[in-house]
């Protein structure tokens, strides 16, 4: 296993405010709705609108170019609009469209060509040159460039030559720095009727590609550490080629030169980007403590590693992987292997093992995330329910499963875009044109799984349809999965692909190849690389015959046409936010479709009741998840041992202390909490105090070695009504704060709790009132934590600040001080 590589979000330091100001807040709880750091702030007001030029053939005076984000940024997507367009064609891209790439170069003035990541899309383009590095030398060609005099001859390419001085390419085809499956270039950029277009672009920072450095020091040795910038640029695509060519007059219609040709690369508009440091942040020689376990926590974590390991005396390693893994892992602690775990689902110890404590450290969720395109835009907004996804787990479409029209699936429809059930929740979904590919989802067993599952099993029509039932248009599941119990399995945490269909390979040559479902629909590795395959719009089958000169023979990607691409997938709400995805609106338990939001998250996080064995850990129950609710709520819980040395548990205790405190501060800047979480509630930041405390002091509050027994009442919902304690103003978008989020109305059927979980929910119902029990263990121990020293502490400044009231303080300034930020 690796550690997720560490990225640091440093911001501009607020000004420090007066003492009194900091006494003041020593006595207020951490607020979940303080302002995002400057950084974060500049980041997205940071908006570029470059124009485009006349040209000595294409008029391009009047396009506009907007990049939404140009500062503050790491590997992420970012918003690219763009106004005064001519229209592209309906159909091929022929002409006039746009061409746009990420680039290195330490010129002011912008980078060059052979700086730039460009030519690896593998997308069949009606020009011969059109997406590629390759320069014409056929001078009846007129794709020919009379201005190329760099590339002659032989070298009858651009090549792309990467930050650092490592060896430039060898042909236009050289993918040893990029190629078709992680290029992030945009060959092919429509401009619609109206003149406007948009897209997300990927953009990239030094961890994800090296060859291009963005936010790698490029200061000199033993100087102050200066990130890397980059830059953005943009060809237009007119109607002329490159020897001047008018192609509205020939047969193609099409231009047939590459973009990094002379005298296209003259038209081109350049935005500088500013990345975030991406260099190791931690002091050398510190001791250094793993943890590992949830993706849920993946973003969060490698935001407050920086903070915490500047702030604190250790640097706090993370691993990905599975929870139960993690689980098992926190299970066999001791003093010689110390460990703190992220999980959903809770760690229980075995009949006389060592106990544990759980500690909430983030709320989020999981979403079904989108990318579709058609000639008239993109899709920006879908519904769907429970039975509709089960379709899609189940590969119960045609087009799911491989073959032309599979004999078991016959009587299905082709995908969901021609499904009627999905027709009636998205009357305006385009009508033909879009072919989806299938409903990606990650390999790795994980809680998150789980949380679908149930999903999907709670709802009375998703349930039926997994147990053979037709839907009400007579679609039936794929009967390879009716054996599985999909339907009564509460713990399942993978998704089966069990279809054994076998066909042949696309253009199929000898000796004939054959592909499965599981070229067909690809695993991703992670909720993360389903996001990216998302933004991408390509899922990364691998059904077509490879070249022929393979040896030996091979099935490769058959990324879809530019323009037709429709992809979705299951990703975890951060990643979804970060590289600003549209997110699907599903129908929760009492029928609402719903939006993950920091304020849906919350409400979902407040539907939820304990686990009968482990009280201090909330269930993910979508069957509680009514009115704004998000059905794909998760919570996610640091869980550690008392079976390890001191020193290990009072760091571990700390880390869970400003995971708590600071690192719930919405914002994108080193220590924050990045958008896609909600900050947790006051009461799970309370019990979280209370879980570190017991940790530090070695008091257990789940297992065998508890002691201090109670319920669940902390963990639990306090009383009825909306979310308590949520977030009341963030960044901007979806995790701004309130319930926002909803995609309105009800969808019918739904219901309220069913199946093997609806006795689960009514029984935690019951006991959701009394004491937490981790205050309990914290109360009752003996000793004085550095948590409980930093009370005390609160105490005498309260005496403090009766006295310095009689210095004239009045009330309504220690209010507005109060609310200030200090860093």
């Amino acid at each position: 296993m690796t550690d997720v590589p560490k990225r640091f979000r440093p911001r501009v330091q607020a000004a420090v405010g007066s003492l009194l100001a900091a006494l003041v807040l020593a006595l207020l709880p951490p607020s979940a709705a303080t302002q995002p750091a400057a950084a974060a702030e500049a980041g997205e007001d940071s908006a570029v609108t470059v124009s485009g030029r006349k040209g000595p053939y294409d008029d391009f005076s009047g396009l506009k170019v907007t990049v939404h984000q140009t500062e503050g940024l790491r590997s992420q997507g970012v918003r690219v609009s763009w106004e005064g367009g001519k229209a592209t064609p309906a159909g091929k891209f022929t002409n006039n469209f746009l061409q746009i790439m990420q680039c290195w170069g330490d010129d002011p003035a912008g980078p060059d060509r052979e700086q730039c990541v460009f030519g690896a899309t593998g997308q069949p383009f009606p020009g011969q040159y059109t997406a590629g590095r390759s320069l014409s030398t056929d001078k009846e060609n007129h794709a020919y460039d009379p201005r190329e005099t760099e590339y002659e001859g032989d070298q009858t390419f651009a090549p792309f030559q990467p930050v650092g001085g490592l060896p430039a390419t060898r042909s236009g085809t050289d993918w040893t720095y990029f190629g078709p499956l992680d290029t992030n270039e945009q060959a092919g950029a429509r401009t619609f009727a109206n003149g406007r277009g948009e897209v997300t672009f990927e953009v990239q920072d030094g961890v994800q590609a090296p060859h291009l450095g963005c936010g790698l020091n490029a200061a000199p040795a033993g100087s102050a550490p200066v990130p890397r910038p980059c830059w953005l640029v943009i060809v237009p695509r007119g109607t002329h080629d490159a020897d001047g060519t008018d192609v509205l007059g020939t047969q193609s219609l099409a231009v047939h030169s590459s973009p990094l040709s002379t005298a296209n690369w003259e038209q081109r508009m350049v935005v500088p980007l500013e990345f975030l440091p991406v260099d190791d942040y931690c002091p050398s020689g510190q001791t250094e403590r793993p943890t590992a376990g949830s993706e849920l926590v993946t973003e969060a974590v490698t935001s407050w590693q920086p903070k915490l390991c500047t702030s604190l005396d250790s640097t706090f390693a993370f691993t990905q992987g599975g929870e139960e893994v993690a689980r098992n892992q926190v299970l066999a602690t001791s003093a010689d292997t110390p460990l703190l775990g992220f999980t959903v689902d809770p760690a229980v110890p075995a009949e006389g093992g060592e106990g544990i404590v759980h500690a909430p450290v983030a709320v989020s969720g999981l979403a079904i995330a989108f990318f579709m395109e058609n000639p008239s835009g993109l899709v920006q907004e879908m519904r769907l329910t429970p039975r509709i996804v089960a379709k899609m787990l189940t590969h119960s479409y045609q087009e799911d499963v491989p073959g032309r029209t599979p004999e078991h699936v016959s009587g299905n429809p082709e995908s969901f875009a021609q499904d009627p059930e999905f027709l009636a929740l998205n009357p305006d979904f385009p009508k033909g044109g879009v072919r989806p590919r299938s409903l990606m989802v990650p390999l790795q067993n994980s809680d998150t799984s789980r949380v679908v599952w149930n999903w999907l099993q709670s709802d009375p029509e998703a349930r039926d349809f997994l147990s053979g039932k037709p839907d009400p248009h007579g679609m039936r599941v794929n009967p390879y999965y009716e054996e599985l119990d999909l339907p009564g399995n509460t713990t399942l945490t993978e998704y089966p692909k069990v279809d054994p269909t076998t066909a042949p390979a696309l253009a199929n040559g000898t000796p004939p190849l054959t592909y499965t479902v599981t070229d067909l629909d690809p695993y991703t590795a992670d909720l993360h690389e389903g996001a990216l395959r998302t933004l991408r719009g390509n899922n990364n089958r691998t059904i077509q015959w490879g070249p022929p000169t393979d040896a030996p023979p091979k099935l490769v990607n058959d990324p879809a046409l530019l323009g037709t691409r429709a992809v979705l997938a299951v990703v975890d709400v951060v990643s979804a936010e970060r590289y600003g995805l549209k997110t699907a609106a599903l129908r929760n338990a009492d029928g609402t479709f719903v939006k993950p939001s920091a304020g849906t998250l919350t409400a979902g996080a407040e539907a939820m009741r304990p686990w009968a064995d482990t009280p201090s850990v909330l269930k993910a129950d979508p069957a509680r998840a009514k009115g704004e609710a998000y059905p794909l709520t998760a919570v996610a819980y640091a869980v550690a041992s008392v079976n390890q040395d001191a020193e290990d548990r009072a760091a571990y205790a700390d880390l869970i202390r400003y995971v708590a405190g600071p690192g719930q501060t919405p914002g994108l800047a080193a220590g924050e909490l990045p958008p896609g979480y909600a900050p947790l509630p006051q009461r799970l930041r309370d019990q979280a105090e209370s879980a570190a405390d017991a940790l530090e002091r070695g008091t257990a509050t789940d297992g065998s070695s508890s002691g201090g027994g109670g319920d669940s009442g902390g963990s639990g919902p306090q009383g009825g009504g909306g979310p308590a304690g949520g977030p009341a103003g963030g960044p901007g978008g979806a995790f701004a704060g309130g319930t926002g989020g909803t995609a309105g109305g009800t969808g019918g059927g739904g219901g309220g709790p069913a199946g093997p979980e609806a006795s689960q929910s009514a029984a935690n119902d019951s006991g959701a009132a009394t004491s937490n029990p981790q205050k309990v263990a914290a109360e009752s121990g003996v000793g004085v934590t550095r948590g409980e020293i930093i009370g005390i502490i609160r105490w005498v400044i309260v005496g403090v600040l009766i006295l310095g009231g009689m210095a004239g303080l009045s009330g309504p300034v220690m209010l507005h001080l109060a609310h200030r930020r200090i860093s």
